[in-house]
């Protein structure tokens, strides 16, 4: 399967991932030790390759990362403001 770069990266979320983790005062390794704690198997390092945009966010990790970080879908999307 071929992953797509959009604008340079592999998603669009990561910025608005970091942006609220760190609001949360969250490290990588907390964040990942949540999601998988709520079922999504995920390791830090993958949480910092997420935010620099080199991993792809399959549909079913961004509704547990805004529920873990306490926002949105659509805002984890750029489609809302905070």
């Amino acid at each position: 399967m071929k992953i797509y770069d959009y604008n340079g990266k592999k998603n669009i979320s990561g910025d608005r991932i970091r942006q609220a983790r760190q609001k949360r005062r969250l490290s990588q390794t907390d964040l990942a030790a949540r999601m998988q704690v709520a079922g999504v198997i995920i390791e830090r390092d993958s949480i910092s390759r997420i935010e620099i945009g080199t991993r792809f966010v399959p549909d079913y990790e961004l509704p547990v990362f805004a529920r873990i970080l306490g926002v949105s879908v659509p805002w984890l999307l750029g489609m809302e403001q905070e």
